[in-house]
């Protein structure tokens, strides 16, 4: 984050300060380090000196999972199942592999056992040898235990619990357990397993955990069907090692994390993979939280954390320089979907209404696709190391900060955000730098921000493109809807911003207002106003002949706008317009296929060089590189 509120006085003695010093600052793209090539594949932008040195900052392999037959198969209906018929308080077996002591049925051997009726308070406890798999039909149970987890898993090679065609199924635990020594902390959720544990099938399952977790599996957790509805005091859903979800639906309701693989002792274990399916998850904390990885592929996805968003995206953004002033910040992790190694987004659609981060990784996040749709007291994404979107739909409709991380690539897809304070902020997130002619500031540059396709549309009440470092533009079509205090720009970056491709339009207040780099490949206008235009004033920009090269509404108050574009010529001269109307189709406030009339003309400018100011001389810092000054009569 970037703050400039400072008095133009502490601005004279540091700029003094400064200039008595023998360095310099280090804010060029050559300060970023090289980085790794990514391992999954991405969109291919135009190749430059800084896609070798950023081209995917920490990317990482996918989550595979490899479902076993029986992870699939809903069988345990042939003449050699086991039937075990739950009756208040007794049980009946008929068949091999069970036991039975008072109201808990033991289960020693491998194979099929098909569960039915209720039972008051007891326990389905498996145990039986590591080679054997133990495949439970649940064909319209209700069990409680008032102890202990009501299906408690104690050993197994694996356990396959299916939920009977047309069934309803529940099972029910304690406040208090009762364990053997005081030594013992397990079980711990209702359902709990110390193996593998998968659940499949068509039917229906409710799980209420008064103790701690709902689901719990000490190694694989698979869900390949059914309808799981998880009420829990804690974690609603928790496999150690990995989670997987595919063609189920699931409701959880957890007062800790939604879902959770927390092995983090392994790698390439604590990992998340959601193929497909339905997933309504609210949660006291983490929606979904995966120690190292976390992939997403496809499914309907939808998550509250900690209530929601707070309404962070209303009003202007609070603090000064330096300073990270978010009143919504937590000290709990609430965050949305949350990695410690990478996220990863290839397809799904997923909404996120979270009180922290909506999207977060310790690592990396990329998207490749998906229609996604987040809200966030505190970043819509955040990723520690980097950034990478190749793909899909995103809208950010609230959150403190758009998109955060050292390092963030844009090489394709739809992003449409909302921020209360930067839109982007490509930086370490350690404070913010005070800029300086040409985007120098106090900071070495230690983040950098590269589009290279796209569309983006930011509005946000601080910065609305913010680079601790370089920014580079080479496609796409960017628009800026920034601050309407004067202690913000809608740009603003340390080093240089080198355009050479695509349309780019900001606009916002004009007192820290920058343009591109006076090194760009395509030529650039940024032009100030004499007094601050209302929102919803249209901007026109034409030719002497009359061909229209911009006509844009701002979303909020501006004073400053800047234009970048394929179309403009160094030495021609444009007319500008405010007001008026137009026809057309609108993305972001930018118009195309228009007819545009009734304007009021303002000023004629003619473009002196690669970057051209123009306007009042409003305003203490400009970017360019002391871009010239041309005005009209």
């Amino acid at each position: 984050m970037m703050k400039k509120t400072i008095v133009l006085l502490l601005l004279s003695i540091l700029v003094v300060a400064l200039a008595a010093c023998s360095g310099t600052v280090a804010g060029s793209a050559a300060a970023i380090p090289a980085v790794a090539a990514a391992e999954t594949e991405a969109v291919e932008p135009a190749a430059t000196l800084a896609d070798t040195q950023q081209a995917s900052a920490t990317g990482h392999s996918p989550v595979t999972v490899e479902y076993d037959a029986e992870d699939l198969e809903t069988g345990a209906g042939s003449s050699g199942t086991t039937a075990i018929e739950l009756a208040g308080d007794a049980i009946r077996v008929e068949g091999g592999g069970a036991t039975v002591d008072g109201q808990t049925v033991t289960i020693t051997a491998g194979g099929d056992y098909r569960l039915h009726g209720t039972l008051d308070d007891g326990q389905i406890v498996v145990d039986t040898q590591d080679e054997e798999t133990v495949h439970l039909m649940l064909d319209g149970v209700d069990i409680t235990c008032s102890t202990s987890a009501a299906i408690y898993v104690r050993n197994a090679e694996k356990t396959v619990i299916t939920l009977a065609d047309g069934a309803e199924n529940s099972v029910t635990d304690g406040a208090e357990y009762v364990f053997d020594d005081a030594g013992t902390d397990e079980p711990n959720a209702a359902i709990f397993s110390h193996d593998d544990l998968t659940l499949n099938g068509s039917g229906a399952l409710t799980v209420q955990a008064n103790y701690n977790h709902g689901i719990a599996s000490q190694d694989d957790l698979k869900i390949t069907g059914g309808t799981i509805t998880v009420n829990a005091v804690n974690d609603g859903i928790r496999g150690r090692d990995s989670i997987a979800v595919k063609d189920a639906s699931i409701t959880v309701n957890a007062g800790g994390d939604g879902l959770q693989a927390n092995n983090d002792e392994d790698a390439e274990k604590g990992t998340i993979a959601i193929e497909s399916g339905s997933l309504a998850i609210t949660a006291g904390l983490d929606g979904i939280q995966a120690e190292t990885r976390l992939w997403v592929s496809g499914g309907q996805i939808n998550v509250v954390t900690g209530g929601g968003s707070t309404g962070s995206s209303s009003g202007s953004a609070p603090g000064g320089w330096g300073m990270e002033g978010n009143p919504n910040q937590t000290t709990d992790s609430i965050k949305g979907l949350k990695a410690g190694t990478g996220l990863t987004i290839t397809g799904g659609t997923i909404q996120v209404s979270a009180r922290d981060d909506a999207l977060h990784s310790n690592g990396s996040i990329t998207i490749d696709g998906g229609d996604i749709v987040l809200a966030s007291g505190d970043d819509g994404i955040h990723a520690d190391a980097s950034l990478t979107i190749n793909g899909g739909n995103l809208a950010i409709t609230e959150s403190y900060e758009g998109l955060e991380s050292v390092t963030i690539t844009l090489n394709d897809g739809t992003i449409d955000l909302v921020a209360s304070d930067d839109g982007i902020n490509a930086s370490s997130g350690g404070g913010g730098a005070m800029p300086g002619q040409g985007g120098g500031g106090f900071e070495t540059g230690d983040g950098a921000l590269y589009i290279h396709g796209g569309t983006l549309v930011v509005d946000a009440g601080g910065d609305g493109l913010d680079a601790n470092g370089p920014i580079e533009m080479t496609a796409g079509l960017v628009i800026v809807h920034g601050p309407t205090s004067n202690g913000n720009g809608a740009l603003d970056y340390l080093g240089s911003f080198d355009i050479s491709g695509g349309t780019l339009v900001a606009v916002g207040s004009a007192g820290m207002a920058e343009a591109p780099s006076a090194g760009s490949g395509q030529v650039s206008l940024m032009y100030n106003f004499a007094s601050v235009q209302a929102g919803g004033t249209m901007v026109h920009i034409e030719t002497t002949s009359g061909q229209e090269v911009l006509t844009f509404v701002p979303a909020k108050d501006y004073q400053s706008l800047v234009v970048s574009s394929p179309e403009l010529e160094p030495g021609a001269t444009y007319e500008i317009y405010t007001g008026g109307n137009s026809t057309g189709t609108a993305t972001g406030g930018l118009y195309t296929r228009e007819s545009y009339s009734g304007g009021t003309p303002v000023d004629s400018v003619t473009l002196s060089g690669v970057v051209t100011v123009a306007g009042s001389a409003v305003g203490g810092f400009r970017g360019g590189g002391r871009p010239s000054r041309s005005t009209g009569p």
